[in-house]
C-alpha cells in the first residue's frame, strides 16, 4: 500500500467521515494518527446511500465518483477505518460500472498505527 501511495499508481478512496479524513477529530482507536493517506480522496460511504440505507441508483453513484475524479482508467483502492465500510465503496464502484479494484483491509487501523507511513491532515 505504501508503494501505491508513493507512486500514485491508483486512486485511493477513503470511506470515513470528512472530520476523520481531514484529522479534525481524533480517531476512535487509541494510538492512531489523525488524517489520511497523501493523495487519497474522501467519499464518505453514506454519500452512496439513500436515507433508508439503500444504494442510490447506478447513475447517481457514478456521478459521485466522477465528481471526485474517479475514472475507469485506473482501478481504485478503497479504505476506511477498519476495512469494513470501504466495502460499500467497492459495491458502489461495481454498481457504477467501474473496473474491479481493491480494498485495503488494514485500512486506517493499520496505516495510522505505523510510524513510517505518511499522513496528511488537511488538503
Amino acid at each position: 500500500m505504501l508503494a501505491c501511495v508513493e507512486n500514485a499508481s491508483n486512486p485511493i478512496i477513503d470511506a470515513r467521515s470528512a472530520d476523520r479524513f481531514y484529522g479534525r477529530v481524533p480517531e476512535p482507536r487509541p494510538g492512531l494518527a489523525s488524517g489520511h493517506m497523501p493523495g487519497a480522496i474522501n467519499i464518505p460511504f453514506k454519500r452512496l446511500l439513500d436515507p433508508s440505507g439503500r444504494f442510490l441508483g447506478a447513475d447517481a453513484v457514478k456521478q459521485i465518483f466522477e465528481s471526485h475524479g474517479i475514472t475507469s482508467a485506473r482501478p481504485a483502492i478503497t479504505t476506511c477505518g477498519s476495512g469494513m465500510t470501504a466495502s460499500v465503496l467497492n459495491v458502489g464502484l461495481c454498481l457504477a460500472g467501474f473496473p474491479e479494484g481493491a480494498l485495503y483491509d488494514g485500512s486506517w487501523a493499520e496505516w495510522g498505527a505505523q510510524a513510517n507511513t505518511p499522513v496528511t491532515k488537511e488538503d
